[in-house]
């Protein structure tokens, strides 16, 4: 048994007025009414949407969900799966067109994302971590910048890496201290980075660095972001570290030992780093709701299923009460988690900042989904501890959505700070 895992009422208007939805009630006395406009975003999928996430779940269907599990023995990073993505347009889809891209929407990238994630997560964020790597390169790359280093990733099945995290900085990014000294039309860069998402497999990355010595400067003037090419001497990608799930992902720490980056490989300029890897959250935090989404969905499906087919007392489980709520619950934590990351990922297409937005996504849907995988290995009991089912790597592989790209705990800061803001009147 397998629910649609995007329901069709889900397109969102390319205008930030959508035509009215609620019969005798003018568009104009919802906005008197003050009343947000985009809370009549929902319609239904174009056909452009409609192809995209067939194909997508097509492809996850026939190459995804029978190797899943195999990855996730080997932790062998998915090249063979990475190839016949690439081959088949399912990445890449934000480079810009001048760049021989499609230049997809976010909430067209999300649709993706869910459906890839619901065969195996550890296989979407190889795909999608290239994505994040990509984000900084989008927003603030010069022409050459994005022809030379996206069209790069378009020309052959290549995979990109974003470097912002440390030993000691993580969600607090104030805390980097990979060093970039300017040295005449170079910058020196020195220390290293950890648990990179393609750290071992990339072939350029974006670095965060720190250009200001004074520990006292702003964040937002203290740091500077690098495109840096894989072969540049010095760069070391560590060991791949042996992570509790999504373990096809490749994760590694980076040491820069005296690696010099040219100017031009300076996005922006020097001190606008912050703001550029902050700047990535916003687009990328929805695709990573929408793969936690994704994941959830699997989880109800296969308890579905399961508890169809497990007798107890002479009936299947799903009659019992207990059981039957579990699915409920599960079903509602998942749409409403859809429903999240549409809006963020639609507040975004639109041009509007959608931090706030986005935050409450990535942390509910990160819950969401470690919920309903803990729930769908109660409803297989036994089985559910055994490698022999699916749910175990499936609960291994939830962890993960409330640590990376911002904690459930900083995304909440991230929301509690807008609310009291917005009720101070700042």
């Amino acid at each position: 048994m397998q629910f649609d895992r995007v329901s069709e009422p889900c397109q969102l208007f390319p205008s930030q007025q959508p035509p009215n939805l609620i019969p005798n009630i003018p568009m104009g006395t919802l906005l008197k009414l003050n009343l947000d406009p985009s809370l009549l975003m929902l319609v239904e999928l174009n056909e452009t949407q409609l192809e995209f996430r067939d194909i997508a779940r097509k492809f996850v269907q026939e190459e995804v969900i029978p190797k899943a599990a195999e990855y996730d023995r080997t932790m062998e990073y998915p090249w063979d799966i990475v190839k016949k993505a690439w081959s088949l347009g399912l990445m890449n889809g934000h480079i810009p067109e001048h760049c021989g891209g499609l230049n997809l929407s976010v909430f067209d990238g999300c649709l993706i994302a869910e459906e890839v994630a619901y065969g195996c997560s550890g296989i979407m964020t190889a795909l999608e971590g290239s994505g994040l790597a990509q984000a900084p390169v989008i927003l603030a790359g010069n022409k050459e910048q994005q022809k030379k280093y996206l069209g790069r990733l378009l020309e052959e099945p290549l995979v990109a890496a974003y470097c912002v995290t440390e030993p000691g900085a993580g969600s607090d990014v104030n805390g980097v201290r990979l060093r970039a000294e300017k040295k005449g039309d170079e910058y020196i860069l020195n220390g290293q980075k950890m648990w990179i998402t393609n750290g071992g497999v990339a072939n350029w990355y974006f670095v965060l660095a720190r250009s200001n010595p004074d520990p006292k400067a702003p964040a937002n003037k203290a740091f500077t972001g690098f495109i840096v090419e894989r072969d540049t001497p010095g760069l070391t990608p560590g060991r791949k570290e042996i992570n509790m799930g999504q373990r096809c992902s490749d994760t590694r720490g980076i040491t820069f030992e005296d690696v010099r980056v040219p100017k031009e490989n300076v996005l922006l300029q020097e001190g606008e780093g912050f703001k550029i890897a902050m700047g990535a959250f916003d687009k990328t935090r929805p695709p990573v709701a929408s793969g936690a989404t994704g994941l959830a969905q699997r989880c109800l499906d296969e308890a579905t299923k399961y508890a169809l087919e497990r007798k107890t007392f002479g009936v299947p489980i799903a009659s019992h009460q207990a059981v039957a709520f579990m699915l409920a619950d599960m079903a509602i934590g998942i749409e409403t988690a859809r429903l999240a990351w549409m809006r963020a990922a639609w507040e975004v297409d639109q041009g509007r900042k959608n931090t706030y937005y986005a935050s409450i996504a990535k942390a509910h849907a990160g819950d969401v989904a470690n919920k309903c995988a803990t729930d769908a290995v109660q409803i297989f009991g036994g089985n559910g501890f055994n490698s022999e089912y699916p749910v175990e790597k499936l609960m291994r592989d939830a962890k993960i959505y409330q640590i990376y790209e911002g904690t459930a705990q900083i995304q909440r800061l991230i929301v509690s700070r807008a609310i009291i803001d917005k009720a101070l009147g700042k």
